[in-house]
């Protein structure tokens, strides 16, 4: 998840889904990894386009994209979009 401080729909996100989303399925399966968009990329993205846009959730799987969600669409999008999401990712991560 790209973040950063003062994103009302981070914050939004954070009230309504944050709290939970470790403790569902999709949380692990997709476990969640907070980047500031305005901090040092970690080297293991150092290939992934930036982005301005926050929130932005992008899978990640064996060091390439796999998809990517830009801004937070309200809680009961936001999981149907992850689950369009995961379901791209390869049978063997299923």
């Amino acid at each position: 998840m790209f973040e950063q401080q003062y994103c009302a729909w981070c914050e939004r996100w954070n009230d309504e889904i944050g709290g939970i989303y470790h403790k569902t399925k999709e949380g692990m399966q997709a476990p969640l990894r907070r980047i500031d968009i305005h901090d040092q990329i970690p080297a293991e993205f150092a290939d992934l386009p930036a982005t301005v846009f926050t929130p932005t959730f992008v899978l990640w799987e064996n060091g390439q994209e796999i998809a990517r969600l830009r801004g937070y669409p309200g809680d009961e999008f936001f999981w149907f979009l992850l689950g369009e999401m995961l379901e791209k990712l390869p049978k063997s991560v299923k």
